[in-house]
């Protein structure tokens, strides 16, 4: 049972509903046995604005196979793979599989053990959001962005397409050292876009925001790479964020903080199929709004698509 709650100047709580149902009448923004609009657009999981964009003839680039080695600790190899502009790439895997590291690494922040392979990645210029974010400015959110970001804060465009969806101008005159994590979140979100660069690089987009504050960041995400035709690498936990964002998908395994591998990008299908086998879960889409969803262990659906080798189904 869920309970789907609106919190406003007049509160709306809706009777128990099955979870489905719940959550789909959250997506929705609309309770439909209350006649009530809480939400003024609905989320879906369709991507098809973005199908003929793709389309599109596309640039590509290559980087090397890497590795990063920590005394005795912690050794990663990195397959090397290929990207293009308009392009985002998810890193999948457990925790202490090594996608920070990679990033990283992409960040020009860590070397790269083989040299050699490592100046090959300076020629692109990069914008990272770290996963860890330590705030030290002094002044107010807007002073921030008039310091770092200035001619992007003050382009009508990225304030339509970032900052308005964001929804920073609630908090904009606030001072940086007193934001919430959620806040603090949304702001390196944009101060990460608001940079120019040739690929983007975002650690865990997803910390401290709720879930639809999570939906909202990927549209944001998704549309400005899309239209920039730049190329982002996300390390991201979330799956419905990571289904919604992935054009590629890079897997992360092996022991973890020991001796770890990725593997060159793969496409979302087959890279999420490879993922859930090893997880002996399966997902399938939502007739209505088409997100992710997990089916029981063991129920027919499971079986069947078990059986037939489709653990995550487009």
């Amino acid at each position: 049972m869920l309970f789907v709650r609106r919190t406003c100047s007049n509160g709306v709580v809706t009777t128990p509903m099955p979870v489905r149902d719940g959550i789909n009448v959250f997506l929705d923004g609309y309770i439909p046995t209350e006649n009530i609009r809480f939400r003024p657009t609905s989320f879906t999981f369709r991507i098809q604005q973005f199908e003929e964009e793709k389309n599109v003839n596309h640039i590509h680039y290559n980087y090397p196979s890497m590795k990063k080695t920590y005394g005795d600790d912690f050794r990663l190899n990195i397959v090397g793979g290929g990207f293009s502009d308009s392009e985002i790439i998810v890193m999948i895997g457990e925790n202490g599989t090594g996608k920070t590291t990679f990033i990283r690494m992409l960040a020009g922040l860590i070397n790269v053990d083989n040299i050699v392979d490592n100046e090959k990645l300076t020629k692109f210029c990069v914008s990272y959001k770290p996963q860890i974010i330590n705030p030290k400015f002094p002044g107010t959110v807007r002073e921030l962005f008039y310091a770092k970001i200035k001619t992007m804060f003050l382009n009508p465009q990225f304030n339509s397409d970032v900052i308005k969806p964001l929804n920073i101008e609630t908090f904009i005159d606030n001072k940086v050292l007193e934001l919430s994590g959620g806040e603090m979140q949304r702001v390196a979100l944009a101060l990460c876009l608001g940079k120019p660069a040739d690929i983007y690089l975002i650690d865990e987009p997803s910390a401290y925001l709720d879930s639809e504050q999570r939906i909202i960041v990927s549209k944001i995400i998704k549309q400005f790479i899309m239209h920039s035709k730049k190329t982002a690498f996300i390390v991201e936990h979330d799956f419905i964020m990571t289904t919604y964002l992935a054009d590629k998908v890079i897997l992360f395994n092996g022991t973890p903080s020991v001796n770890c591998q990725a593997s060159s990008p793969r496409d979302l299908s087959s890279g999420m199929n490879s993922f859930l086998a090893e997880l002996d879960i399966t997902f399938r889409r939502d007739s209505t709004n088409h997100r992710p969803r997990i089916n029981k262990l063991n129920s027919i659906k499971d079986r069947e698509q078990k059986s037939s080798g489709n653990y995550f189904s487009c």
